[in-house]
């Protein structure tokens, strides 16, 4: 059996505990986002980052996605202006973007 002191405490952690968990909300670290928008933007990454390595004009590789709040930000290097702006098609097309902002850099 149990003694009674230690089944206070163990109560007393538990609620505490929950009274933590309450207050905080379901909060992640990027900037406060919530545990579902998270889920949707890494969602929406992985679907562009998908698109890219279906399509044999853009380098998935080459090319960094990042997504916060359905914005898709592209970043890396692209060898033509034409892969560039496939990129950005292609990531415009998937579904849950709201903007795209092109930082991709031509090599030459």
């Amino acid at each position: 059996m149990m003694n009674p002191a230690f089944s206070r405490f163990l109560l007393a952690a538990a609620l505490a505990t929950g009274a933590v968990l309450a207050t905080t909300g379901c909060a992640v670290v990027r900037d406060q986002q919530s545990v579902g928008s998270y889920i949707d933007d890494a969602t929406i990454t992985t679907r562009v980052k998908a698109k890219f390595a279906e399509d044999r004009a853009v380098s998935a590789l080459a090319i960094k996605v990042e997504s916060l709040n359905g914005v898709v930000q592209l970043a890396g290097f692209a060898k033509t202006p034409d892969e560039r702006v496939l990129a950005e098609q292609l990531a415009r097309g998937t579904p849950g973007v709201k903007d795209v902002r092109n930082d991709i850099i031509v090599q030459n």
